[in-house]
């Protein structure tokens, strides 16, 4: 299970690194090649596709989950049989979202928005046809990764995908550099779909064909597929409550403060969550291990990877408080070149979400990992409306620091709700995490000391 670790962790360091070099590489050349004019059409034009995304219906997570679960409770033809039923329903919204984004770009052709725009019309139509499979063949990845998780190879997977990434941004760029306008990128990034899925979803069948317990031919089970569905729109709503949140709480402030004051409050808050890029880290690297551990019903080893996982976000939080406590200020006002003063109040406001928001957020996995996403979606739904609502009437009497205030209160609402049912779900009191924390902290201690010695 270290090892294992281990290997997840510098497959999520190595996945976060082509994130970062894809933002960072990719628009010095759309820029230089197309202008920025250009480019800015192509970047309206990806939003039709990355819509179209969500017609997954979280479908991917809900049978990837449930796969995992069986497999390792040793329900092979159960987990055989979800593979089936998941792939069929996947199909289907495949099916679906073609039709769907065939009438979207039909009724956007009708009513001129393509005509309006710097790039061709007909160019434009191709390269969000192409885009959107693109989009739509990723569906199955989800899918191909419980096969590698149930394997206990997750680590394959993330570096995989991150290949993957890293492909699509190399074939771009030549693209590119050849001199290939919107068309001959659209067309790189639907290739190499279509090749990376294949390949995924072979190397994903081949993890559990020297098992001999694995079943390789399931059945479409109608229980199954409505099970699937019932919790995969679970899992659709997590982007939804999370839009309301953020975009919420952004309209909030404009109609309320204005756009200077739009600018100010969505720059502090990324700021300070910027620690939260750690926190998916560590989520990403123990998720895998947790879940397998909770599938063969070994508890007490599912505890102790979430107490440590809490330890470990916990303190890099505390250390990304002290941090921006410290120097946050100054490193925002040269970030923004002092354009932009924060009230102090606003800043301590939101570096004390971090902290809730370690919590709640570490917290989650649990829910994906037995494949339970409803309270946790539930709980988001409901703070992120009493989050808005809050933040309306503050930013009326208390300004930017009312909008800090009512943004605090949906991480207070779902470190209330999300880490107790979480416990309970692991067979504990919530109450019972800090004793747990303090004797595994007790424990490292002594060990270090005797290394030392």
């Amino acid at each position: 299970m270290k090892k294992n670790l281990l290997k997840n962790g510098l497959a999520t360091v190595f996945q976060k690194l082509i994130r970062v070099f894809e933002q960072l590489a990719l628009v010095p050349f759309f820029i230089s090649a197309w202008g920025a004019a250009y480019y800015g059409e192509w970047l309206t034009l990806t939003i039709f596709p990355t819509i179209i995304g969500l017609s997954d219906l979280g479908i991917g997570s809900a049978a990837a989950n449930t796969f995992v679960l069986r497999y390792g409770a040793k329900d092979y033809q159960g987990a055989a049989n979800v593979y089936r039923s998941g792939r069929r329903l996947i199909s289907a919204s495949i099916l679906a979202s073609v039709l769907l984004g065939g009438i979207v770009i039909g009724l956007l052709d009708h009513y001129g928005v393509f005509a309006r725009t710097l790039i061709a019309r007909s160019d434009a139509i191709l390269a969000v046809s192409f885009l959107m499979l693109a989009k739509l063949l990723d569906f199955f990845q989800q899918l191909y990764e419980a096969h590698f998780r149930a394997a206990r190879h997750a680590a394959r997977s993330i570096n995989l995908l991150s290949v993957y990434a890293l492909i699509k941004i190399v074939g771009s760029i030549l693209a590119l550099t050849l001199g290939g306008g919107i068309i001959s990128v659209a067309v790189v990034t639907f290739g190499t779909a279509i090749v990376f899925n294949a390949y995924f979803g072979w190397r994903a069948t081949e993890q559990l064909k020297t098992d001999e317990n694995y079943i390789s031919k399931g059945y479409i089970i109608k229980s199954d597929m409505r099970m699937v569905a019932k919790k995969g729109f679970g899992y659709l709503l997590s982007p939804i409550w999370q839009s309301i949140y953020f975009q919420g709480t952004t309209f909030v402030v404009r109609i309320t403060l204005g756009p200077e004051a739009v600018a100010l409050f969505n720059t502090v808050r990324t700021v300070c969550r910027s620690i939260n890029q750690l926190f998916n880290m560590v989520n990403s690297t123990v998720f895998p291990e947790l879940q397998y551990e909770l599938s063969t019903g070994r508890l007490h080893i599912a505890r102790l990877l979430f107490r440590r996982s809490l330890t470990l976000v916990l303190g890099t939080a505390i250390v990304g408080m002290l941090l921006l406590g410290l120097f946050g200020a100054q490193w925002y006002a040269w970030w923004t070149k002092h354009s932009l003063d924060p009230p102090p109040l606003m800043w301590h406001i939101f570096i004390i979400g971090i902290g809730f928001n370690a919590l709640w957020w570490t917290a989650s996995m649990i829910f994906r990992a037995v494949n339970k996403p409803y309270v946790l979606v539930l709980a988001g739904l409901a703070g992120s409306v009493i989050s808005v609502g809050l933040s309306y009437f503050l930013c009326l009497s208390h300004g930017l620091v009312g909008a800090a205030l009512g943004s605090l209160a949906l991480e207070v609402i779902m470190v209330a709700v999300v880490l107790p049912v979480s416990c309970r779900y692991l067979g504990q009191y919530v109450w019972q995490l800090p004793k747990g924390i303090w004797s595994d902290s007790a424990v490292l201690i002594k060990k270090i000391s005797k290394i030392s010695k």
